[in-house]
């Protein structure tokens, strides 16, 4: 029997960064706006908008612009879960007509002051995981938490 349900393990990527921080530190720079500003996205683009309510249920919207000065379109979404120092869980979708709505996962796990962040997308369907990775969507993260490292140092010291 044939099923119309995509494999759910088909449409998630998972990257695991070590940060020699503690997971408050982290969580700090996960969930204020002027921290945010300073990492997430790819180098070269920053997040020139940055609207957080950052409680279960509140809403964020956020548009980054590029190194030619053209602002990306707006994407936002609602907080899930919020565990201080374990876990934030939220929604994603490009402001956009017919756009599909990731599930986006930071889990944040300390052992001696050294933190293991999982960065965990489950995209929608197949096709919209094969549309943001060819858009790079991989390396646009591993570059945001290259940068998340650098200032979660600055904030530890």
């Amino acid at each position: 029997m044939e099923s119309d349900v995509e494999d759910e393990s088909a449409r998630e990527l998972t990257i695991i960064r070590v940060f020699d921080v503690p997971a408050r530190i982290l969580f700090l720079a996960c969930s204020k706006p002027e921290h945010m500003r300073e990492w997430f996205g790819p180098t070269g683009f920053p997040l020139t908008t940055c609207e957080m309510d950052f409680r279960v249920g509140g809403r964020f919207r956020f548009a980054m612009t590029g190194p030619d000065g053209a602002k990306t379109p707006f994407f936002g979404g609602e907080y899930l879960q919020i565990e201080p120092n374990r876990r934030i869980s939220y929604t994603s979708c490009l402001e956009l007509p017919g756009a599909e709505t990731m599930i986006v996962t930071l889990s944040f796990d300390e052992v001696g002051g050294t933190t293991t962040l999982t960065h965990h997308t489950l995209f929608a369907s197949i096709a919209m995981m094969k549309q943001h990775t060819g858009m790079g969507y991989r390396p646009g993260v591993e570059s945001g938490l290259d940068q998340l490292g650098r200032l979660a140092t600055e904030l530890n010291s």
